[in-house]
């Protein structure tokens, strides 16, 4: 089953259209990201997806449920406006987001303060929120929504005013919800981080689904480019689309050349068509497109139209 599945979603705001017919589903164990620049539809869809919302077209299912409390106590959301209650304790805190997803008091305490020890925080399990630092404080949030040990955990621009420190924090918890058996679905419109963490990824543009796949398959709709070392210009080698001079290389009568194979073009034929052609290498090397490159080929143009 699913953890998450979206059947030909729409939400509209009177005559603006958020979200349009968006499909996709996450497996358990899957770090899914959902991606698009700010205002493509990623909160409005998370925001369904928690029944904050309803669709006014499709279907949600939530751990083979439609959205609704029936499902809380096995999903874990992380919002992006961070909200906490400023005169509770970090323990009261954590305690009470507990509460409130079916875990008896005990447990959860039990369960924060664990978290609290493995956030560098158990000393401080007591201290107020207003107390507490703005990293402090984005830790016992993200400690909320861990604490029950979610099937399903859901992070909207998770890494946002995160320090260096606390965002490699938030990966490893990432990671190990995925082991651990857990669907991770979380937004961003920061590539690195989709990079990093995802098995799957969906980009999303003005409320349409633009890709949604693996991240080769994310780079295979980029033209191949290579990075070549030779005597003469390799623009005429067959499957060759386009070759920029980028200047003398080390040796003597070597350049470097920027090469941009055409639609579907194979770098190991054009390896085995220089070799044939006893066209001369000295480096012969694949570069790999960053999900930033990626996105912009893939978003750039369908957010430019209105």
């Amino acid at each position: 089953m699913d953890a998450l599945r979206l059947d030909a979603v729409v939400k509209r705001f009177g005559d603006f259209t958020a979200v349009n017919n968006l499909s996709f589903a996450v497996a358990p164990g899957e770090v899914f990201g959902f991606l698009g620049g700010n205002g493509a539809g990623k909160t409005t869809s998370l925001r369904m997806v928690l029944d904050i919302l309803r669709p006014d077209q499709g279907s949600i299912a939530v751990l083979g449920k439609p959205p609704g409390r029936g499902a809380s106590a096995r999903l874990g959301f992380l919002p992006e406006e961070r909200g906490l209650y400023r005169t509770m304790t970090a323990i009261e805190t954590i305690v009470y987001f507990g509460r409130l997803k079916g875990m008896a008091t005990a447990d959860a305490r039990r369960e924060g303060l664990v978290l609290l020890d493995r956030f560098g925080l158990g000393a401080f399990a007591k201290t107020t929120v207003d107390m507490l630092s703005k990293g402090m404080a984005q830790k016992v949030q993200l400690a909320t929504a861990i604490v029950n040990k979610p099937d399903l955990l859901i992070l909207d621009e998770p890494f946002s005013g995160l320090d260096p420190v606390n965002q490699g924090l938030l990966e490893d918890e990432i990671i190990d919800a995925a082991k651990g058996g857990a669907a991770v679905v979380f937004s961003t419109h920061v590539m690195q981080h989709a990079e990093r963490l995802c098995d799957r990824l969906l980009f999303l543009a003005h409320g349409r689904k633009q890709f949604e796949g693996t991240q080769d398959g994310a780079r295979d709709t980029l033209p191949v480019r290579l990075t070549l070392v030779a005597q003469h210009s390799p623009a005429t080698l067959a499957g060759v689309e386009g070759a920029e001079d980028k200047g003398p290389a080390a040796a003597e009568g070597w350049r470097m050349w920027d090469v941009r194979l055409a639609p579907g073009g194979d770098p190991g034929d054009l390896l085995q068509h220089c070799t044939a052609q006893g066209f001369a290498l000295r480096r012969f090397e694949q570069q790999r497109a960053s999900m930033h490159d990626v996105f912009l080929h893939i978003v750039g143009g369908a957010e430019a139209r209105p």
